[in-house]
């Protein structure tokens, strides 16, 4: 109390200075406290007490039963993948691994498929605030090395070697994100309109851009190498000459140079949309 360091440990404060100089003592002369007054000495009021009031608080009880409600969780629980098998007339390669999650057993030339016992789990993996599990089985462990060892719960016939299989151009469509629409912009000159359609990573060998023969309309197909897909047919404001106008594929766009066959100047991109007054014009436009 007598000077200011203040510290966290009794080992720390015994190393604490003395703060006040003076001659060594073999007597204990510290000046002892002040008495305390003897209660005839206090003097007596006639005052009523005033007392302070009594915060209402609620019961302990239910306090806790509030407090030990579960926060509802706004994540959804995984969906486990579809059971997946083999066709029975699926060609299996030579040293095939089990695709369903939790076995892992390589094909043996030497047990006949309707002999074989395939334990996995159906379900999916979870990994929450440190341990590890499938949404299917109960067994939770702290080690992704034990969490790899967790035997599977469920039983089956046969294993899954290749699954099953998918026609050609099915499985790239049906997994596909559709886009209902992109951003798009355009701007003209006299004689062509520059029309872009802002879509990343466009496949190259995959899309499809298509001028109709009458230049009144544009076919588009535009697969993405990141599972999205662009599909719309444009009804343009005014024909084009389709054998020379052309288009080219960027890394964050598709960009089409339509030319113009009358050289009238375009209002909208699309003969559908309601024109605002306003035109994206770069020199003079021809006349109609």
């Amino acid at each position: 109390m007598c000077c200011k360091p203040r510290v966290l440990t009794f080992d720390e404060f015994l190393a604490i200075p003395p703060c006040t100089t003076g001659k060594h003592s073999a007597v204990d002369d510290t000046p002892p406290p002040p008495p305390k007054p003897a209660p005839e000495d206090i003097p007596n009021t006639s005052a009523a007490p005033v007392y302070a009031p009594i915060p209402v608080t609620k019961p302990l009880a239910s306090s806790l039963s509030v407090a030990q409600q579960p926060t509802p969780s706004s994540t959804p629980k995984p969906e486990p993948p579809p059971d997946e098998s083999d066709d029975p007339d699926a060609e299996i390669p030579p040293s095939a691994t089990c695709k369903r999650r939790g076995c892992g057993k390589s094909q043996d030339a030497k047990i006949a498929r309707d002999d074989e016992e395939c334990i996995y789990h159906p379900g999916v993996p979870i990994f929450h605030e440190g341990s590890k599990g499938w949404t299917c089985c109960k067994r939770r462990v702290l080690e992704f090395d034990e969490f790899m060892k967790i035997e599977g719960c469920k039983t089956r016939k046969r294993h899954c070697y290749v699954g099953k299989k998918t026609p050609i151009g099915e499985a790239s469509s049906k997994a596909a994100e559709k886009l209902e629409t992109v951003r798009n912009d355009f701007y003209q000159t006299p004689t062509t309109v520059i029309v872009s359609f802002y879509l990343k990573k466009i496949d190259k060998a995959q899309a499809k851009i298509a001028f109709s023969q009458d230049g009144a309309s544009i076919d588009l197909d535009l697969p993405t190498s990141d599972g999205k897909r662009f599909a719309s047919t444009l009804p343009l404001f005014a024909p084009i000459d389709p054998e020379k106008s052309s288009f080219k594929i960027m890394g964050t766009k598709l960009e089409m140079t339509l030319v113009k066959k009358d050289g009238a100047s375009w209002s909208t991109l699309r003969n559908d949309e309601q024109p605002t007054g306003g035109r994206i014009q770069l020199g003079q436009a021809g006349r109609a």
